[in-house]
């Protein structure tokens, strides 16, 4: 073993136990979180309006701040951005993360100097998660790539933007830096596709011991590799055992990845976001990712049935319960208050607190008021793709209310690498894993509301095409994996 082996080792133990004080004691650790958030920013401009100097508990916090997403929200960022001080959070921020918006366009969301460590420390004590469990160090002697976006940053009156994984590139630690890929050079390429081609070029040859970026563009990687070399990437990477990822769920390209590398390998899942670093996994063995409680962000959980009703339940960490889709709310030491990300979670575990991500609360169909949500496609398709041949490179569904003939129906637009031998049967298949998770959908079946799904082969790359030509292809950019309307599915027709 060598000396940074048995550094990492040590370094894991003190790093568990930290995190076991915290993890064993939620509540107090999230009562004590809000506490000092109130505290930070009551002479804030957003903590005068809504009267932080008055609030004490969780209840009078929940009467004065009502839950806001980023267009709610905006008045006060739009402050912020244009150089003004002490609005959501003490001073100015120290950079501004730029993400993908809807109706605003671009979103700029604040990192402070309070926030920004969380997202470093987060992200290297998931890695010492798995050295503590597994025992499993020696991959800290080579080398390790990770996929991001470009380092490059503006100025943004006063302030630093650029995108979150370009922003963390520049916090990664000196002892990691001699192992880290690519190079500062080709992290700069702002085009995606030049930018991967550069850097299978820079890689290929060294000893990539750890990857990490969203499983959809580690593939792009994986795929240009093999085509390179005419072999298995694992083949390439000899000592590459470790997969890191984040953003999407890892399963539906998990065969497909087994078979660009030629093995198995173990993975880690983080959840990251510009608005904080959520959860991360802390166990080869269990379901779901810790959340993490004393980073700075106070959660509350909206049951995910109850969000669009008229004053939905407000919910602390003692009050959630296992496998209820929740709505995720958060306030955080970077100023968002009572902020509705997007992200709906379900919790696999409450000692200690895991969840899984289990989509988004404006990414679901419901054109019959089936709520079919991301998890229970993804589920499904993994569910029909088991112990069979069939591998997927990518998928998104859409409700086809209007066909030509029939009854309407769920279609399901797939990218295959290796198709079924008879596609009717693995939409059926898909359809019964469907009908078992989600009662709604079932019924609709039944009642011929709807019919069996059907299944639309899209071309070879036509997603990244399509990623493309909306300006998303690569970096932090994800395929939503389904839409209650058809702007992506009549996209992806006329193709």
């Amino acid at each position: 073993m060598t000396l940074k082996a048995f550094a990492a080792k040590l370094f894991a133990k003190r790093i568990h136990t930290a995190t076991q004080k915290w993890a064993t004691n939620p509540i107090v650790t999230q009562e004590k979180t809000f506490q000092e958030l109130l505290a930070m920013a009551k002479e804030t401009q957003f903590g005068k309006d809504h009267n932080f100097h008055t609030i004490k508990t969780f209840q009078e916090f929940a009467e004065q701040v009502p839950v806001r997403d980023y267009e709610q929200l905006k008045p006060y960022i739009d402050r912020v951005v244009k150089g003004e001080e002490n609005i959501l959070w003490k001073g100015k921020p120290l950079y501004f993360a730029k993400t993908s918006g809807t109706t605003s366009g671009a979103k700029y969301i604040p990192l402070t100097k309070e926030s920004m460590p969380f997202h470093i420390q987060a992200a290297r004590n998931a890695i010492l998660s798995y050295i503590q469990e597994t025992g499993k160090a020696d991959f800290v002697n080579g080398k390790m790539i990770f996929l991001q976006g470009s380092p490059v940053l503006e100025d943004k009156n006063g302030v630093q933007l650029g995108r979150l994984s370009g922003i963390v590139a520049h916090f990664v630690p000196k002892y990691l830096q001699k192992n880290r890929m690519p190079s500062w050079e080709t992290n700069c390429i702002e085009d995606w596709e030049t930018k991967v081609n550069a850097i299978v070029e820079e890689t290929i040859h060294e000893d990539m011991s750890v990857i990490s970026g969203i499983p959809s563009w580690v593939q792009m990687y994986f795929e240009k590799l093999k085509e390179k070399a005419n072999k298995p990437v694992g083949e390439i990477f000899k000592n590459f055992n470790l997969f890191i990822y984040g953003g999407v769920n890892f399963e539906p390209y998990r065969a497909k990845f087994e078979n660009l590398l030629g093995r198995k390998v173990d993975s880690i899942e983080l959840f990251p976001a510009s608005e904080g670093f959520f959860a991360y996994q802390d166990s080869q063995k269990e379901k779901g990712m810790l959340l993490l409680l004393n980073s700075g962000i106070f959660y509350e959980f909206i049951r995910a049935d109850e969000f669009y009703t008229e004053n939905p339940k407000r919910l602390t960490i003692g009050e959630v319960e296992l496998n209820v889709n929740y709505v995720l709310i958060i306030s955080t030491n970077a100023g968002l208050w009572a902020y509705n990300i997007g992200d709906t979670v379900q919790f696999t575990s409450l000692k200690p607190y895991r969840i899984i991500v289990s989509g988004r609360i404006k990414h679901f169909i419901s054109a019959f008021g089936e709520h079919v949500i991301a998890k229970e496609v993804e589920s499904a398709l993994q569910e029909a793709t088991e112990n069979s041949d069939v591998r997927i490179n990518e998928f998104t569904v859409a409700p086809q209310i209007n066909p030509t003939s029939g009854l309407p129906y769920h279609e399901w637009f797939i990218e295959f690498e290796n198709e079924p031998n008879n596609l009717e049967e693995f939409a059926l298949q898909i359809d019964n894993a469907m009908r078992k998770q989600n009662i709604y959908y079932d019924d609709l079946i039944v009642g011929k509301v709807l019919r069996t799904l059907v299944i639309t082969k899209v071309i070879k790359n036509g997603f990244q095409e399509y990623m493309k030509s909306i300006g998303k292809l690569g970096g932090q950019n994800k395929l939503p994996r389904l839409s209650d309307n058809r702007i992506i599915a009549d996209k992806l027709e006329r193709e």
